[in-house]
């Protein structure tokens, strides 16, 4: 890579892949990369990936920074640090490089793969072994990390307040050491260094992942219990929520399996506690028939999914959106509730938030569809918005003689009492019932309580909170979650080409705002539906909602291959349109 190509790749942010065996150090040492880059300013978003090994394997990180917020990976990486060549050809197509390309790599790793010479990235060999053996306990991923700094731009200095920020658990022996290592690949290239423009420090910006934006979200909603069985790659929620949880007197409690954990929130909501679980696609097909009785019952809960390849065990440790079916469609009988996804890390807080405090005003059950991509990725962000509304249960405390927990009101909402009320005592199960909670097979019965719970979700006012919508212009790009940065970016560079394109960020996705799409679509000559699954789910559950014309195209890509903006952006060109 020369000066000018590194000059070039600024203007956009910069790029970098670490890629390593397990145990290498890949993801610490991205993680310090990205923590170094915000020291200095900047924005960033650092992706992971893995191999389905529990341990051992090989592990990438890549990171992207710019002055600007960063919601994607770009088409390809200005640099690859390879700590060694273990299962590298596993990553070829996830870290596109290109002849602007630099790979850094030490020459006792053994030879560079073919497949690595034949894009005509240059490669530039420093001996991380030798640098690292001179230490006690030194570690290559440290020289390596030095080195792949001055590629980067990055101040020595900064690069030294991350190591401590992140390695100060390990103890002062491992923090001294480090140091000593990426000093050495640091100082090891006498060339001259590209200084990336930087923003000076910002005393604003978060440093956080996906999985624990969602945890904060909770805990904003009002979540004090959680009950939940440990799966890639939610797990994270948990750990996160676990102490923190325990500080503000709720508790989280590990159940036995995904069917506990679900009935176990429902009896501590039906008890009146704010309660959720986390989970991936295989236990939210186990906690089905749970969240029909919490659906039948009006009992809320919040069950946060974090989407991975599939079906059954699939790819569990890549990203895929391909649960919008099962969250949309997966329960038996007539069950309107509640599905909504984060459309960034930085939405993830306010995304949750809202998902609780929704599924505790209107008693009913709220899916949020979160994926391995967002969830476990971490990103530098100016502080994210929070949910304004203070949307809570309604309870009553003073029943009268003829309280009717299931009684019809206006707006289909009726009020609950907490077990031990006098006179407010009714029954909640499984099966149809009267007002009063008696059950019931009479189809008048049945037939006042199905309206009832669609009703109380058709006809409440969500806001303007169901879509993020931006831009002008004729064509129009619909997405949702985890997409939207990868669509963002897509309507950025066509904006900067001298085009216009507007962008459909669907937060809420059932009860779907059908009139309010159908005229955010109004006038637009191309319609494309984006989207990381193989059966294009969102495009045809729009087409059977009625809320797309006739000429709408898809674009779906399964995973584990993250949507890249050239893709969208091939897809948008005249002779791609109808």
């Amino acid at each position: 890579m020369n000066n000018d190509s590194q000059a070039s790749a600024s203007d956009d942010g910069f790029s970098v892949a670490i890629t390593g065996s397990g145990g290498s150090g890949a993801v610490t040492a991205g993680r310090i990369l990205l923590e170094a880059a915000a020291q200095c300013g900047f924005q960033g978003l650092m992706t992971r990936s893995a191999g389905p090994q529990i341990r051992g394997g090989e592990s990438a990180a890549m990171i992207r920074f710019s002055p600007d917020p960063v919601a994607c990976m770009g088409d390809e990486y200005d640099l690859l640090v390879a700590l060694d060549w273990l299962n590298i050809e596993r990553f070829a197509d996830e870290i596109p490089l290109s002849a602007k390309s630099l790979i850094l790599c030490d020459p006792a790793a053994g030879e560079i793969p073919a497949l690595l010479r034949s894009n005509g990235a240059e490669i530039r060999e420093v001996p991380f072994k030798v640098f690292a053996s001179g230490l006690p306990e030194g570690r290559l991923n440290m020289v390596a990390l030095g080195a792949a700094a001055v590629v980067c731009g990055l101040e020595l200095s900064a690069m030294e307040a991350s190591v401590r920020q992140v390695l100060q658990g390990k103890g002062e022996q491992v923090v001294e050491t480090a140091l000593r290592a990426l000093g050495l690949g640091y100082n090891h290239d006498h060339r001259p260094r590209i200084t990336i423009p930087s923003p000076g420090r910002q005393d604003n910006r978060w440093s956080i992942t996906g999985n624990q934006a969602c945890g904060l979200g909770a805990l904003l909603g009002g979540v004090r219990f959680v009950a939940a069985y440990p799966i890639t790659p939610a797990s994270e929620i948990l750990e996160w929520l676990a102490p923190r949880l325990e500080k503000l007197g709720g508790s989280l409690l590990q159940a036995e399996d995904e069917l506990a954990s679900i009935n176990m929130i429902i009896g501590a909501s039906f008890g009146g506690v704010p309660s959720l679980t986390a989970t991936s696609g295989p236990g939210l097909s186990l906690m089905v028939e749970g969240l029909g009785l919490a659906l039948v019952s009006e009992t809320p809960v919040t069950v946060i999914n974090v989407m991975r390849g599939g079906p059954s065990t699939g790819i569990p440790t890549k990203s895929e959106q391909s649960d919008l079916n099962i969250a949309l469609y997966g329960l038996h009988g007539d069950a309107p509730h509640l599905v909504l996804a984060p459309l960034s890390i930085r939405d993830a807080v306010f995304t949750t938030q809202w998902a609780v405090q929704l599924a505790e005003h209107l008693q009913t059950i709220s899916l949020v569809l979160s994926d391995q991509s967002l969830g476990q990725s971490q990103a530098i962000i100016e502080a994210p918005p929070r949910c304004k509304q203070s949307l809570q249960r309604a309870v009553e405390r003073s029943p009268g003689g003829d309280y009717r927990r299931y009684q019809l009101t206006q707006d289909n909402i009726s009020a609950m009492t907490l077990p031990g009320t006098p006179g407010g005592m009714y029954t909640a199960d499984g099966l149809e019932h009267n007002t009063r909670g008696t059950p019931s097979s009479m189809a008048a019965d049945h037939r006042e309580q199905l309206n009832k719970r669609l009703r109380k979700l058709e006809k409440y006012d969500f806001g303007d909170d169901w879509a993020e919508i931006e831009g002008e212009g004729e064509q129009c790009i619909i997405t949702w979650g985890s997409s939207a940065g990868v669509v963002k970016e897509v309507a950025r560079r066509l904006r900067q080409q001298g085009e216009e394109a507007r962008v459909i960020a669907l937060r809420l996705l059932a009860p779907l705002r059908r009139q309010r799409l159908r005229q955010a679509l109004e006038g637009m000559r191309k319609i494309l539906v984006v989207e990381q699954n193989h059966g294009g789910q969102l495009f045809h559950y729009l087409h059977a909602q009625g809320a797309l014309p006739p000429s709408a195209q898809s674009l779906a890509q399964p995973g584990p291959l993250p949507l890249r903006p050239g893709r969208i952006l091939r897809a948008l060109e005249p002779e791609n349109r109808r």
